[in-house]
């Protein structure tokens, strides 16, 4: 008896606790699914990975851990791109440890998570000593472009008639830099009137008059040459960079930045990267703050549309019959018995195996009449139906997307060759290939996004169907209907164009009777039966573009930039600007340097019909004396 009591408990356990041993991890789904609808991606994922670990055979609990694996990962590296940029590097690296702790197989999480620790690591070491190779000692030291730091700003002014080296070390003296001059340069004597320029303005309208370039050497110091394309080849200095693009997509992308680069800018030197999308550019400083500029205006993200097609197709389809469906023919035999007249309703008592459902059979002498039964229609039916179908298409500027929506079916071509095969058959497939059409919705739109939110769609619009076969070379083949529109447009962002009118109504009438009673109003309905089918099926097309990414064009990248000349690259910069303000440490600095004086003739002796050239210059406001020669 306890024994059996006992037993009964253990069933009742076992029953009980039946439900939970089956689904284990529903509960833990049920928690998941609620922590996602309220955002909090981690709590969903901790509890989806708990249902999964429960349940690892459950496909619902495996689809739902992995998806959320991904979401809540990403997350994580989202938040930590924006802590980073904030400049916040320890809770950004903590993000994106989380995010590695959740998807190991995340490669963006591991790279941001490497990237940010060298950004630490580079922070923690600035002013301590790094061990590292020679090489990399000597990469890390190398200076940028060398540039002019003259001593004073202030405006100069300065009449002078000299040999043109001798102007240059006068501006020089003036500023407070050393001038060099190349010892191939034969300076001419030139006259020179400046009035409040810049020392940087004021070497550019030397160079001009006296044909010749400069490049500084040292921040205080440069040197002067004549201006030849060998002497610039020979000394002016080459910098290198490597430049990556953000929204290369293709190689030719790539090869078309390189070829604008090197004809536009006159830079030889541009080598391609492909797989990391980078250009290697080596020229002039000139020339590489140009080729920055120019691709900081054309690396731009391509724009892109999403365009609403809205695909309908209403049938309708009419049916009307009326009238009595007569006996129009009689069928005649031998029987050997007489005068019966009889209505059989079996389809095998004729006596010659014939169907005589609901016929009747006349017999006179050895013959009969089967006369076949009457019937009566009245039949109306109206059917409609409607197809609906609404993709998205989301597309590149001036990139085709394409939409197949139906079936594939097979199309024989090529040649029909019968050959023999086993058993002395005859097969009409050797020789024979085969391709395949798509049959149903097919879409293919191109669109060119202007600056003006405006697109210009390129559109072929297609609805077929399999109406048929159709035997040829003994091989059947379907027979393809279908609705075709190719067009342009130019749609604003958000307007709807109706590609509509593709209607195709079919009416068909037919009347089943005596010839002459059937004409007859009243009595064809008695004699007679009318047939009337009319089928009507119209298409609509609907189509909407919204841009999602427009064109990025900036007031830097439509400013007119000065380049220099036909054949030179050079750059005018903008003089630094002069506080023109007392201060109180003005009294105490020293006098500006007069120009050098160079001997004078003796004053006896004066030459007839010449004049005496008179050099002044001003520096900071002072006027400088001085020299004749």
């Amino acid at each position: 008896m306890l024994y059996l009591k006992g037993l009964g408990i253990f069933v009742v356990v076992m029953f009980l606790s039946l439900p939970a041993h089956a689904d284990r991890g529903n509960g833990a789904y049920k928690h998941g699914v609620r922590a996602e609808h309220e955002g909090n991606f981690d709590a969903a994922y901790a509890y989806y990975k708990e249902a999964h670990k429960l349940s690892p055979n459950n496909p619902k609990y495996f689809a739902a851990y992995t998806t959320m694996r991904f979401k809540a990962a990403s997350q994580h590296i989202h938040s930590g791109q924006l802590l980073r940029n904030s400049g916040a590097l320890k809770e950004a690296l903590t993000e994106f440890q989380r995010a590695v702790e959740i998807d190991t197989s995340d490669f963006m999480a591991q790279q941001e998570l490497r990237v940010t620790a060298d950004m630490m690591r580079r922070k923690e070491k600035q002013g301590s000593p790094k061990i590292e190779s020679p090489l990399t000692k000597l990469a890390s030291e190398v200076g940028e472009s060398v540039e002019l730091q003259p001593v004073s700003n202030a405006p100069l002014t300065l009449k002078m008639a000299a040999t043109a080296d001798v102007v240059y070390k006068t501006l020089g003296k003036l500023a407070g830099i050393n001038v060099l001059v190349d010892p191939d340069y034969r300076p001419p004597r030139i006259n020179i009137d400046l009035n409040n320029v810049t020392l940087l303005e004021a070497l550019d309208m030397l160079r001009l008059q006296a044909k010749t370039f400069w490049r500084p050497v040292l921040a205080n110091t440069i040197f002067v040459s004549a201006d030849s394309p060998a002497k610039r080849k020979e000394l002016e200095q080459n910098v290198m960079k490597t430049f990556y693009l953000k929204n290369i997509a293709t190689p030719n992308e790539l090869q078309e930045a390189a070829n604008l680069v090197s004809k536009l800018l006159d830079v030889n030197r541009v080598q391609l990267l492909q797989s990391q999308d980078a250009l290697i550019v080596r020229g002039t400083m000139d020339q590489m703050v140009l080729v920055e500029k120019l691709l900081a205006d054309i690396d731009k993200p391509k724009a892109e549309v999403v365009v609403d097609v809205a695909v309908m197709q209403v049938s309708r389809d009419r049916i009307r019959s009326l009238g009595v469906n007569v006996p129009t023919s009689a069928t005649i035999y031998y029987a050997p018995a007489s005068g019966v007249i009889s209505s059989n309703g079996n389809p095998n008592s004729n006596g010659n195996g014939g169907t005589t459902s609901g016929a009747f059979t006349v017999s006179a002498g050895t013959f009969a009449t089967v006369i076949p039964p009457i019937t009566l229609t009245a039949l109306a039916s109206d059917t409609d139906s409607k197809i609906l179908q609404n993709p998205e298409i989301r597309a590149l500027n001036d990139e085709k997307a394409t939409l197949r929506i139906g079936d594939r079916v097979p199309i024989a071509t090529g040649s029909f060759q019968p050959g023999i095969v086993g058993a002395g058959a005859v097969s009409p497939l050797i020789s024979t290939q085969f391709q395949y059409l798509d049959v149903g919705v097919n879409i293919d739109i191109t669109p060119h996004i202007h600056g003006d939110h405006e697109v210009t769609l390129k559109m072929a619009l297609e609805i077929s169907s399999v109406n048929g076969q159709t035997i040829i070379g003994g091989i059947s083949q379907p027979i393809i209907g279908q609705r075709r529109i190719e067009q342009e447009a130019r749609l604003a962002d958000g307007d709807v164009n109706l590609l509509g009118g593709i209607l195709e109504d079919t009416e068909t009438q037919s009347l089943n009777g005596y010839p002459l009673l059937s004409k007859i109003p009243i009595l064809k309905y008695l004699f007679a039966q009318t047939n009337k089918d009319r089928q009507q099926t119209e298409i609509v097309f609907a189509i909407t573009p919204h841009i999602v990414r427009g064109r990025e064009v900036t007031e830097d990248n439509v400013r007119v930039v000065q380049v220099g000349t036909g054949n030179t690259i050079e750059l005018h910069r903008k003089p630094p600007a002069v506080n023109t303000a007392p201060r109180p440490a003005d009294a105490a600095k020293p006098q500006p340097i007069a120009a050098p004086t160079p001997p004078a003739p003796p004053a006896s002796a004066p030459t007839p019909g010449s004049s005496t050239p008179t050099t002044s210059s001003q520096a900071g406001g002072q006027n400088v004396p001085g020299a004749s020669r």
